[in-house]
C-alpha cells in the first residue's frame, strides 16, 4: 500500500465532516462561535455555577465597584512586574501593557503572580508598581479619562531651607494652581500636600487626579512636596524636609512660591497613606517647638500651627501588632463614636465568631463584653482569726510548715470554686492589619518592607516611644494643641485602626483640655464640648486603601476628592470667622477701632490664646526694642501678621515695633491661677500688692 493511503481524508474524519454538515444547516458561523465560548466558560467555571466551589474570602469584603477596580490594578501589577526585567524602555512599556491585557483575562494567574512577588518584595517591585501611572500608555489613558479640571499645568518649584535648618539642599515640589503666576500675589491661603507612596516611591505627578481636582475646585495654590525617598534617604530626612518647607512658607510669608509676602499665609496640611504619617509628624514638630520650655519668646517668633490637618487613610503606627489593647478598644467603643465605628466593631467580632459559627452572637449595642478571666481571690473564705489590719507579706518557711496540707488544699479548692468570670470592657480583638492580611492593595509583607526601608539599616528606633515615627504614640499635651483634623479612610483598610484610634486620642485630649479650662474659669459654665470643631472622621464602607490613586477605574473616588476639597474650604472659613470675632473683640477692648490690623487668629479654644505663655514686656523709654535675629532664608526678618503683648487686659498691636525682651514668661493657665490665688490669700499671708511682706 502506498504511503498516501495512511494520510487520511484531507477534509477531516468522516464523522466530524458529517457533524459539521448537519450543524451548518442549523447554525450560523456567529452562533457557533458563541456556543463554543459559552461551553468553554461553563467547563471552566462549572464548580462556581453549581455552588460546589470553596468560598472566596474576598467575595463579600469589598463593594462591587471597588473589587472591580482592584481586579484591574492586580492585572496591572502582574503585567508590569512580568515585564520589569526587559532592558529596553520602549519594549518594556509595550510588553507591560500586553501582559496586563493577558492578566485581565486570566485573573487567577494574575493573583498568583502578585502573591509570589509580594512574598519576595524589593524596593524595585514597589517602585515599578506605584510608578506605572506615569508610563506613556497609562498616562495617555488617564489623561483621556480625566475630566478637564484646570487650564494650567503644574509647575516645578524649589523651596529653600530656613537658615536654622541642618540641611542646605532645597526641597523639590510641584505647584498646582489654576491661574497665571502673577495671580498668586492675590492669595493668602495655601494647601501644603505631602503625597503618599510607602516612604519609598511616588511623586506629586502620581497623585495628579487628587491635586488637579483640589486646585480646580478650591482655586487656591496647592503645593505638593517631592520629598526624598527611602532607602536612599531614610527616616527622618523626609520629615525634616516637610518641616523646613512649612517653616520657609511662614518665614518668607509665602514669597518662596510667589505670594505677595504681605502677611503670613494660612496653611492647611494634607497627607495620604505614608504622607499622612509625615504630615502628622510635621504638625507634632510644630506644636512641640512652640511648647519647648527652653524656647525664648523674646528672640524668636513662634511658628504658627496650621489652620487644619486632613489625613487620608494615614499610616500612623509603625509598630505593627496582632492584638488590640484595652485602651485602644476603649477608644473605638466610646459611646460617642460607637455608631460610626459599629462596622469596625462587628468585623472584630467576626474574627472570632467565624471560627465558632454555633456560638450565640452578642447584640450590636452591648456595652460590656464577657471575657473568661479568673476573678481575684475571695477574701470571705479567710477565717476570722486570719483577718487583721496588718498588710499581707510572704510567708516564711517555718510558717508554711505549721500549715496543714489538708487545710491548704481545702482553701485552694474553695478559692477556685468561688472564682467566677468577671466583666471586661473590651473583647480580645485583632488589629485591622491582621484582620485584612489578604487585602488586595496593602498587605503585611508590603508594610514590613516599607517600614524596614524607611527606618534604614543603621537606625534602631524605639517603636514604643518614638511618636515622630509613630504619631499614634504622641503625648496628650501635644495632641491638645492640634488644629482641627479630618480623616477619610475605608472601613476595610488594613490601616483603619490607626484612624479611629488616633481620632479617639485627639478627641480625648481636646475634651480633657476643655474640662481643665472650664474648671479654671477660662470658659463659661454653659459652654459644651463639640467634637466636630476638633475632629471629623469619615469611614467609607466596603473599600480599602489607596482609592484616590485609581479614580480612572474607580469613578466613585472623585466624590471623595471633592469631599476633601469641601473640608478644606470649611476649615478656612471656620478659622477666618474665628479670626474676625477675635479681632472685633480686641478692638472693643482696646478702643482702637480705626487702627489697621494685619492680624489673623490662630486656631485656639478661646479668644485669649490661653495655651501660650503670658508675656510682660518692659518698654525702653525713648528707644527701640532689641533687634531680633532673622530666622528666614532671605536674610531679613519677615513682617509678622501681628506682634502683640499678651495679658489679662487683652492684646495691643505694635505695628512696626520689635518686641522687647520678655521679663516674665509663664504658662498662661498657671499664671492666671497663681494671680487669683494670690489675690485671695495674699492678705492672709501678710503680702502687699507689690509682693513684699508687711510687718
Amino acid at each position: 500500500m502506498s504511503s498516501a493511503g495512511h494520510r487520511g481524508n484531507r477534509n477531516g474524519p468522516p464523522i466530524l465532516r458529517n457533524l459539521s454538515t448537519r450543524l451548518t444547516k442549523r447554525l450560523t458561523a456567529w452562533q457557533t462561535v458563541v456556543i463554543t465560548l459559552l461551553w468553554l466558560y461553563i467547563s471552566r467555571n462549572f464548580a462556581k455555577i453549581v455552588g460546589l466551589e470553596s468560598p472566596e474570602p474576598l467575595a463579600n469584603l469589598y463593594t462591587r465597584s471597588y473589587f472591580r477596580a482592584t481586579w484591574i490594578t492586580t492585572a496591572l501589577d502582574a503585567g508590569f512586574w512580568t515585564a520589569m526585567k526587559i532592558k529596553t524602555k520602549w519594549l518594556r512599556d509595550l510588553a507591560s501593557m500586553v501582559f496586563t491585557i493577558y492578566y485581565l483575562i486570566a485573573a487567577e494567574q494574575a493573583d498568583e503572580k502578585v502573591r509570589k512577588v509580594r512574598g519576595l518584595l524589593t524596593v524595585d517591585h514597589l517602585r515599578v508598581s506605584w510608578h506605572k501611572s506615569t508610563t506613556p500608555y497609562l498616562s495617555f489613558i488617564t489623561r483621556v479619562m480625566r475630566p478637564k479640571l484646570t487650564r494650567y499645568p503644574p509647575r516645578a518649584v524649589r523651596i529653600p531651607r530656613p537658615s536654622s535648618s541642618s540641611y542646605h539642599e532645597p526641597v523639590n515640589a510641584w505647584l498646582y494652581f489654576d491661574g497665571p503666576l502673577s495671580a498668586l500675589k492675590n492669595h493668602t491661603k495655601v494647601v501644603l500636600d505631602i503625597p503618599g507612596g510607602g516612604f519609598v516611591a511616588m511623586t506629586p505627578r502620581h497623585h495628579e487626579d487628587k491635586l488637579l481636582g483640589w486646585a480646580g475646585k478650591l482655586e487656591l495654590p496647592v503645593l505638593s512636596l517631592e520629598y526624598k525617598k527611602a532607602p536612599e534617604y531614610p527616616y527622618p530626612y523626609a520629615l525634616n524636609e516637610a518641616y523646613d518647607v512649612y517653616h520657609t512658607l511662614v518665614a518668607s510669608q509665602g514669597r518662596c512660591i510667589g505670594l505677595s509676602g504681605a502677611t503670613v499665609p494660612r496653611i492647611i496640611i494634607t497627607g495620604d497613606s505614608a504622607g499622612g504619617n509625615i504630615a502628622t509628624g510635621t504638625v507634632l514638630m510644630i506644636v512641640q517647638s512652640n511648647s519647648n520650655d527652653a524656647h525664648n519668646y523674646s528672640s524668636q517668633e513662634n511658628l504658627p500651627p496650621p489652620e487644619g490637618l486632613v489625613l487620608i487613610y494615614p499610616g500612623l503606627d509603625m509598630n505593627i501588632g496582632n492584638w488590640m489593647s484595652d485602651e485602644q478598644m476603649a477608644l473605638i467603643q466610646d459611646r460617642r463614636t460607637r455608631k460610626r465605628n459599629q462596622n469596625i466593631l462587628r468585623r472584630k467580632s467576626e474574627d472570632y465568631y467565624k471560627l465558632t459559627p454555633d456560638t450565640p452572637h452578642p447584640s450590636d449595642d452591648e456595652d460590656k463584653i464577657l471575657s473568661p478571666i479568673i476573678a481575684p481571690i475571695d477574701t470571705s473564705i479567710v477565717t476570722t482569726a486570719d483577718k487583721s489590719t496588718t498588710p499581707l507579706k510572704p510567708a516564711t518557711g517555718a510558717e508554711l510548715d505549721l500549715v496543714s496540707p489538708s487545710a491548704n488544699l481545702a482553701t485552694q479548692s474553695t478559692t477556685l470554686a468561688s472564682s467566677k468570670p468577671r466583666l471586661l470592657k473590651t473583647r480580645l480583638a485583632m488589629s485591622s492589619m491582621i484582620s485584612y492580611f489578604n487585602d488586595r492593595i496593602l498587605t503585611p509583607e508590603m508594610m514590613r518592607a516599607m517600614i524596614i526601608l524607611y527606618v534604614g539599616p543603621h537606625a534602631r528606633p524605639d517603636f514604643s516611644t518614638d511618636y515622630l515615627l509613630s504619631p499614634l504614640l504622641a503625648p496628650e499635651a501635644l495632641l491638645a494643641k492640634f488644629p482641627k483634623t479630618c480623616f477619610l479612610t475605608g472601613e476595610r483598610d488594613p490601616l483603619v485602626d490607626d484612624t479611629v484610634i488616633f481620632a479617639g486620642r485627639l478627641r480625648q485630649a481636646k475634651h480633657n483640655l476643655f474640662i481643665q479650662r472650664k474648671e479654671l474659669g477660662l470658659l463659661k459654665s454653659k459652654d459644651t464640648f463639640d467634637e466636630r470643631q476638633h475632629v471629623d472622621v469619615t469611614l467609607i464602607p466596603g473599600i480599602s486603601h489607596g482609592f484616590l490613586q485609581f479614580v480612572s477605574v474607580f469613578p466613585e473616588g472623585w466624590n471623595h476628592i471633592f469631599r476633601v476639597a469641601r473640608w478644606i474650604e470649611e476649615i478656612f472659613e471656620e478659622q477666618e470667622a474665628k479670626g474676625n470675632v477675635s479681632e472685633s473683640m480686641d478692638e472693643r477692648m482696646t478702643g482702637d477701632k480705626y487702627q489697621q490690623r494685619h492680624h489673623r487668629r490662630m486656631p485656639t479654644e478661646s479668644s485669649g490664646d490661653e495655651d501660650r505663655p503670658l508675656e510682660m514686656s518692659s518698654l525702653l523709654s525713648g528707644g527701640k526694642g532689641k533687634d531680633e535675629k532673622a530666622d528666614d532664608y532671605f536674610g531679613a526678618r519677615p513682617k509678622r501678621a501681628v506682634t502683640r503683648t499678651r495679658g489679662r487686659g487683652g492684646r495691643r498691636g505694635m505695628n512696626g515695633q520689635a518686641r522687647n525682651k520678655s521679663m516674665v514668661s509663664l504658662a498662661s493657665e498657671e499664671d492666671l491661677l497663681g494671680r487669683r490665688m494670690k489675690g485671695l490669700a495674699g492678705g492672709l499671708m501678710g503680702m502687699s500688692a507689690d509682693g513684699t511682706e508687711t510687718p
